[in-house]
């Protein structure tokens, strides 16, 4: 892809106030888009994104921004479904006050915006949807049963749009990352007893070595969403490191 690919085309992009969502949005922006960062601070979204406040557990909420968002930028060609907050546990220790929390945010917020925008994505000639998903949704983590339910959700219900829209024009993939180099990790590593133990375990179980980085979930985002993957959808591409495909022996 280069810069002026996506000329002409609009993206609203959810959690696009820091992390992975934001440096997808400034991706879009650079490739030409005009985009609109849908958050509940997008505060961090500067020049040229516009920044829109929104709560994707409030339907009224997600739907005021869209309006706002359509009267400032036209109509919508692409939709990035990244808000996302994450869960540690057992199925035994998050409490179901949580497990309703995450599971509002992560897959009922993908289903409130995609009502709020699909009539606008009927209207486009290269209408895409992106959801980000995560590595959760297929291999088994430790500690992680409520944010993993939540993804595996989030990848089903990606392959279900998908064949629900396929008809409409509108493609509908996801993207799967690996453990990202993103503020919740962040936060995570910073609680941990002893952060760079925790860093280096993490970035050990990924084949590459190394955390992925919210760039390079940006550029999967970005290709997946553009008009070049026009025969693209109901996929899961994996972001990972190898996590997921491969299967090393282990190092001497």
């Amino acid at each position: 892809m280069s810069e002026g690919e996506l000329s002409g085309l609009t993206a609203v992009v959810s959690g696009g106030g820091s992390g992975i969502g934001l440096a997808t949005a400034q991706l879009l922006a650079q490739r030409g888009a005009r985009v609109a960062c849908l958050d509940l601070d997008p505060s961090g979204a500067g020049e040229p994104l516009l920044g829109v406040t929104a709560d994707v557990t409030d339907q009224a909420s997600v739907d005021a921004a869209i309006t706002t968002v359509v009267e400032r930028l036209g109509g919508i060609d692409i939709l990035v479904n990244n808000a996302g907050i994450g869960a540690q546990g057992t199925v035994e220790t998050n409490p179901i006050e949580e497990w309703q929390r995450v599971l509002d945010v992560n897959v009922l917020g993908i289903v409130r915006l995609a009502r709020a925008v699909l009539p606008h994505l009927r209207r486009s000639k290269v209408a895409s949807i992106v959801n980000t998903c995560s590595i959760a949704a297929t291999a088994g983590l430790p500690q992680r049963a409520l944010y993993s339910a939540s993804k595996g959700a989030v990848q089903s219900l990606t392959l279900a749009m998908a064949a629900d829209h396929v008809g409409e024009g509108i493609r509908v993939n996801c993207v799967n990352p690996g453990t990202a180099d993103t503020p919740w990790v962040g936060r995570l590593l910073d609680a941990a007893t002893d952060p760079a133990a925790e860093r280096a375990a993490l970035a050990a179980r990924q084949p590459m070595g190394r955390l992925v980085s919210a760039p390079e979930v940006a550029a999967a985002i970005a290709y997946l969403a553009s008009p070049l993957a026009g025969s693209t959808t109901g996929t899961v591409l994996a972001v990972d490191g190898g996590m997921q495909g491969l299967r090393l022996r282990p190092r001497n």
